[in-house]
């Protein structure tokens, strides 16, 4: 801690919209007798977001802004470009510093570079549950592949300090402040960093029992949902990690937990992956995958979004993701295979259309798992592994319960044929209501024979 504290600072909020564990609040705290908090709506990143995303966002804010005045302090927000709104706000304020998160994006990591040079801003760990510049080969180069990054992440581990919420503020100067535009609460994604640790506790003591079990399971509840919440720091990936390691660690019987710890690894291996390869971004991990000749079939992408395919797993996460902005990561998987090895779209096209559509549209995650998907990230699936989207529906919805809450079309077909509608008999597409080419579409392409084309586009590209 500092010998000798500034009379104020600005806490510039990000993606840590919380005040239990944050790193940055914290050092503001230790820096600064008055902590100013500050939310910027940026809009290069908002007009980048989606609907419900920024939604997300601004019911996040407001929840936050409820608690900071229960604490003697409030928000203070402002619209325009990060670097003139904060030099704006330690003018009128006199703030002496700047504490922030650490952002690993292309976009952040030029725009934090561009602040620092002129203002004075300091930058913490947080997003992540250890700095991703920790993990490293013993030559000094940042792991690629998941497995040896996990062990060694896991090696690396020091027991986690936590931060305490603060219990007061001092008041925040009179400065001028925006209006949280107004927006509609979410009833599957309750806002506040409160809803939060209550969602992740409820699931460690309950859900998380059964979670290898059932977390493929879409019409199951078997996934935590707090995705949306890592994503905008609404709760603290360090925290949730450490709640879920004492849990496995009392009850080391329970391999379930390590499963959901495996996949907060997930989370910290894509982080880094972005952070060291930003070129990611905008193209394959594995370079030589930009010759790549796709098809790119405008028509059976348009259909892939509007969930028409044909194939009802597949045409079940892509209504699930247009009605609630949020899909099951099993139905990702299965819907991102299915548009670039079956339809051979450019998967960058499906990266920017769950984006433009998740919730919990996350830059790293999202682009880890369609480049694994497509065969052109890190540990990406062999490119001769390509999901088969009838026998995926068969094992993960296998009474097609899930296929029938997001395709109604679909309700009254019989069992024997809700995988696989096309095949219904016309007598039993008449009795269930429900005429293939009428109600629902025939199958866009072949599975089998879609196969065997991906194939050969890798095989020539391999050549």
């Amino acid at each position: 801690m500092s010998a000798e504290r500034s009379p104020s600072g600005i806490w510039w909020i990000r993606r840590d919209v919380r005040l239990h564990d944050n790193p940055a609040l914290q050092a503001a705290l230790e820096h600064a007798e008055t902590v100013i908090p500050v939310f910027i709506m940026d809009a290069k990143l908002l007009s980048h977001s989606n609907p419900r995303r920024n939604t997300f966002l601004f019911e996040n804010l407001r929840q936050l802004e409820k608690e900071l005045q229960q604490l003697g302090s409030h928000l203070i927000v402002r619209r325009g470009n990060p670097r003139d709104c904060l030099q704006e706000i330690l003018q009128e304020s006199n703030a002496q510093m700047v504490f922030a998160q650490r952002d690993h994006s292309p976009y952040a990591q030029i725009r934090d570079a561009d602040i620092a040079a002129v203002l004075p801003l300091t930058l913490t760990a947080g997003i992540t549950i250890q700095p991703e510049s920790m993990i490293r080969k013993k030559d000094g180069t940042p792991y690629t592949i998941f497995t040896p990054f996990a062990r060694a992440w896991m090696e690396h581990l020091d027991s986690i300090t936590l931060f305490d919420p603060p219990t007061r503020f001092q008041p925040v100067p009179d400065l001028r402040s925006e209006p949280i535009p107004l927006s509609q609460p979410d009833t599957l994604f309750p806002a506040g960093e409160q809803s939060a640790l209550q969602r992740l506790r409820s699931f460690l003591s309950s859900q998380v029992r059964s979670y290898h079990q059932n977390r493929d399971l879409p019409a199951e509840a078997g996934t935590s949902y707090l995705s949306p919440s890592f994503h905008l720091g609404v709760l603290s990936s360090r925290l949730a990690f450490h709640e879920a390691q004492s849990l496995a660690l009392s009850v080391p019987e329970q391999s379930d937990i390590g499963t959901w710890i495996n996949e907060l690894l997930w989370r910290e291996f894509f982080i880094m992956i972005l952070a060291n390869f930003p070129r990611v971004a905008k193209g394959p991990f594995r370079e030589k995958f930009t010759s790549l000749q796709w098809n790119n079939d405008e028509q059976g992408f348009s259909a892939w979004k509007k969930g028409l395919t044909g194939y009802p797993f597949v045409d079940a996460g892509m209504r699930q993701l247009q009605e609630i902005g949020w899909m099951h990561n099993r139905v990702r998987m299965v819907a991102a295979s299915f548009l670039c090895k079956d339809l051979l779209v450019n998967w960058q096209w499906g990266e920017e259309w769950f984006l433009q559509n998740l919730i919990d549209g996350d830059l790293a995650a999202n682009n880890g798992g369609w480049q694994w998907s497509a065969g052109t990230g890190t540990d990406a699936a062999p490119y001769f592994r390509v999901f088969n989207p009838i026998t995926q529906s068969k094992r993960f919805d296998s009474d097609g319960k899930y296929i029938r809450q997001w395709l109604p079309e679909l309700s009254s077909v019989p069992a024997q044929y809700i995988h696989t509608p096309w095949k219904m008999p016309l007598d039993v597409q008449q009795d269930c209501g429900c005429m293939i080419g009428a109600h629902y579409p025939p199958p866009l392409i072949d599975h089998a024979t879609a196969r065997q084309r991906i194939l050969s586009a890798y095989r020539q590209m391999n050549a």
